[in-house]
């Protein structure tokens, strides 16, 4: 007789055994697709933190899927009663049913809090099914929004793999747009430059004298370079921006100490120094093929300084260790400029109640439209050599 599958709801990670969720794909550090935001040590790290709690409006709603007592998949998942800290922007969604005498929150959302970064979300232990798994996963999802009488499910930033499982269960597909460095077997940031039009190349060399101007000279800190001191250092720099931008800064002080200590070798300081101090610095994680760039903040103002630190460097470091790609995170289009291509996100979303269901399916094939053609045009005004763009996401590439 086959095991029984249960689903089982878990609070927060510290209710998850650490080495349980590495068999998970997307976690084991050394394995190939590892995502550092999926790991136990940053989710937990959101948790421990107070950065993502029920007081801040995450409530830990992870679902964890048994056979026969084993885990064999997972989704980290949050019972929400806002839509912050998400970057797939579902507010109109929320005003026109409240109008219309609906309660949209709570909602599930299945994602890594303030993170807007492609990885698994529908985890699979290694060495099961994974169309079986994942298929259980979805509908699993599914049912515990129906079953706790949410109003939607939200999966966001997934990999596209894993979007028919998601479709097959009722799910809606979301498109939007990010902005990604594609490493083509550069052999360093020159040889990457020779690749952009004369005009774009020399720009960007100019610019990045400029912003080296005043003395101001880059580290790269990672590992046993992460001090105490470091990430006091570096969270005033977030403080200071997150304050201007977003008017409370959702990460604690604690959370870049638990980062410190449970996975600093997969964490990238790029901090700008000026006088014998770092007047500006930005954060990156390290997967095993991508470096994410997630916030960068500064207390002292330099022309192109933000672009030198956040995407310039960004790409001298993946050139460095051989990553495919360097992902900058939400927005951007200045971006573009500095040899960032668009790229395709996808999300997927629950809508329990029939009428708000039809209402969204409807808006969102017209923005699928709008998002593909808005690629198209912006994949077009690339700075490589007209007539030599490298192929773009779905396309062919020939050596």
């Amino acid at each position: 007789m086959a095991d029984e599958v249960t689903v089982r709801i878990a609070g927060s990670f510290q209710e998850i055994d650490p080495a349980d969720w590495a068999t998970l794909s997307g976690t084991p550090r050394a394995g190939p697709g590892y995502n550092p935001f999926v790991s136990h040590a940053f989710l937990s790290a959101m948790d421990e933190s107070g950065s993502a709690v029920a007081q801040t409006g995450w409530m830990g709603h992870h679902l964890l899927l048994e056979e026969g007592g084993r885990l064999i998949g997972a989704v980290p998942c949050y019972l929400k009663n806002h839509s912050q800290g998400e970057y797939v922007f579902d507010h109109g969604w929320a005003d026109a049913y409240q109008r219309a005498g609906g309660h949209y929150y709570p909602k599930l959302q299945a994602s890594v809090p303030f993170t807007p970064a492609t990885g698994p979300r529908l985890l699979v232990k290694r060495g099961e099914d994974v169309e079986r798994v994942s298929g259980l996963l979805a509908l699993a999802l599914a049912q515990v929004t129906q079953k706790i009488g949410a109003s939607s499910a939200h999966v966001t930033f997934l990999p596209l793999g894993e979007l028919p499982s998601l479709t097959d269960a009722n799910f809606l597909h979301r498109t939007d747009q990010q902005f990604h460095f594609i490493n083509r077997g550069y052999a360093d940031h020159e040889a990457f430059l020779a690749e952009l039009s004369s005009s774009k190349r020399k720009n960007l060399r100019k610019e990045r004298r400029a912003a080296l101007e005043n003395g101001i000279t880059i580290d790269w800190l990672t590992g046993s370079d992460l001090t105490e001191d470091i990430w006091d250092q570096f969270f005033r720099f977030y403080i200071d921006t997150g304050s201007r931008k977003w008017g409370r800064p959702y990460l604690t002080r604690q959370f870049y100490s638990l980062i410190g200590e449970r996975m600093a070798d997969d964490v990238l300081l790029v901090m700008a120094k000026r006088n014998g101090r770092y007047v500006a610095g930005a954060i990156n994680f390290i997967g095993s093929e991508a470096l994410y760039g997630r916030h960068w903040g500064c207390i002292e103002d330099h022309p192109f300084l933000h672009f030198e630190v956040c995407y310039h460097q960004a790409i001298d470091f993946a050139l460095s260790k051989g990553l495919s790609r360097v992902e900058a995170g939400a927005q951007g289009e200045h971006k573009l400029a500095r040899g960032y291509e668009p790229v395709t996100t996808h999300s997927a979303h629950y809508i329990a109640h029939p009428g708000l269901r039809r209402a969204v399916a409807d808006y969102l094939e017209h923005e699928r439209r709008e998002i593909a053609q808005m690629s198209d045009y912006l994949g077009e005004h690339t700075p490589f050599r007209k007539g030599e763009r490298p192929p773009r996401e779905g396309e062919e590439f020939d050596g």
